[in-house]
């Protein structure tokens, strides 16, 4: 095997724009890669008796047969190999394989030439394969200019429902169809006009922003829907704050929030850290319905529940594995801290930290023992009143070694 790849990216067009040396490229190899589209285009440059390996999904065959392969192989890519495209895959299985390069533009960069549009402050999402993680923290960080790679599932009919559904009616879509082939079309639309129309499968989309987000540093209560009849079953939004302060967000990937009750914190969270992994835990079932509705009135998609006793939920607890949780929020426990901790001391990576919200002294003094000489470094305890309630001791601690 020889593990020598020459990446050609191409356009829709039946004419493809290649360079000299890529041409020179089809003409020293026999052996071709790329997918079913890619060879109709390409098909009548290639050299007689040719061979082609066709990628498509499960790729580990193809892998295989591109690793197993004695010659050089010219393998075609829509646009630019390195930007979500076949070139990283390539430099991750095959580490130590060489590797050449022959770009071309985009869809997002040909939608913007499109558009006659300066697009250097964009920022990209990929939905091709993926979940709505990469889409969901650009808009809710306010990003004003949101280049978006689509697939069969998230079209661009269902990016305009998450818009709607969650508020961002800012934004104009752009969808860019076909682009570089006969059928190129290019069209803007309202989200609301989006929703139900239908596309051409080859497709991408610009997200541009026609105002600036508006947004707040902490929500106050009342703004929340909470339970009925239950007004002070929330975290209060002073005391909300200072208890992310204490979990060094900035620097965590994934966040737990125990007893989310109307959402408040893991909202809050992921406002502040919209690149944060978010799962929140309830076992009261008509929370749910008021956590939806405020992850929509505040604008927050992509935060994961999990409903049920916390204790009882072990197949969603350890999913990731061990040392892969990085800050929790105890909001509640039900009288069984120590059995939550045991839990949470298990999977908190190192440099991981937790936090509890304590209004009774026993509970305070529960957590102190329970990180007190246990491989725990306990942080500054903060006291708290929040109007006419309860003071509110917020005490946390972080996992000794060094964050992988």
């Amino acid at each position: 095997m020889s593990e020598q790849f020459t990446l050609i990216g191409i356009g829709d067009s039946r004419s493809p724009e290649l360079s000299r040396e890529a041409r020179e490229v089809l003409l020293s190899h026999r052996v071709f890669a790329g997918g079913v589209r890619h060879r109709a285009i390409v098909a009548s440059l290639l050299p007689s008796g040719y061979r082609w390996i066709t990628i498509s999904p499960p790729l580990d065959g193809v892998l295989a047969s591109l690793g197993a392969e004695p010659e050089p192989v010219a393998v075609f890519t829509s646009g630019d190999p390195f930007f979500y495209g076949f070139g990283a895959t390539l430099q991750r299985v095959f580490p130590h394989a060489a590797l050449r390069c022959f770009p071309f533009f985009h869809s997002l960069q040909l939608l913007a030439h499109r558009m006659l549009l300066p697009y250097q402050e964009m920022r990209h999402a990929s939905l091709t394969g993926r979940g709505w993680q990469e889409l969901d923290r650009l808009l809710i960080a306010g990003s004003p200019l949101i280049g978006v790679l689509t697939d069969s599932r998230k079209t661009p009919a269902a990016i305009a429902s998450r818009l709607l559904d969650f508020g961002f009616t800012e934004y104009v879509m752009v969808v860019g169809e076909a682009l570089g082939g006969p059928e190129e079309r290019v069209r803007t639309f309202r989200p609301e006009d989006a929703a139900d129309e239908d596309f051409h499968s080859l497709n991408c989309v610009l997200l541009m922003a026609e105002e600036p987000p508006w947004r707040s540093f902490g929500i106050g209560e009342a703004e929340f829907e909470g339970l009925p009849g239950r007004p002070d079953m929330i975290t209060k939004m002073p005391v909300r704050m200072a208890t992310l302060s204490r979990l060094n967000l900035a620097n965590a990937g994934t966040f737990w929030d125990i007893g989310f009750c109307t959402g408040s914190v893991s909202i809050e969270a992921k406002r502040l850290a919209p690149d944060l992994e978010v799962t929140a835990f309830e076992r009261r079932p008509e929370c749910e319905a008021i956590f939806r509705s405020n992850c929509r009135r505040f604008r927050v998609p992509g935060i994961r529940t999990v409903m049920g006793d916390f204790l009882d939920q072990r197949h969603e607890i350890y999913a990731g594995g061990d040392g892969t949780l990085d800050a929790v929020f105890i909001g509640g426990h039900g009288g069984r801290l120590r059995e939550v901790f045991a839990v949470l001391d298990r999977m908190l990576s190192p440099g991981g930290r937790v936090a509890v919200n304590a209004v009774q002294q026993n509970t305070l003094d529960v957590f102190r023992s329970l990180t007190a000489g246990s491989g725990y470094r306990q942080l500054e305890e903060l006291r708290i009143v929040s109007g006419s309630h309860h003071p509110i001791t917020i005490a946390a601690a972080e996992k000794n070694g060094t964050p992988s």
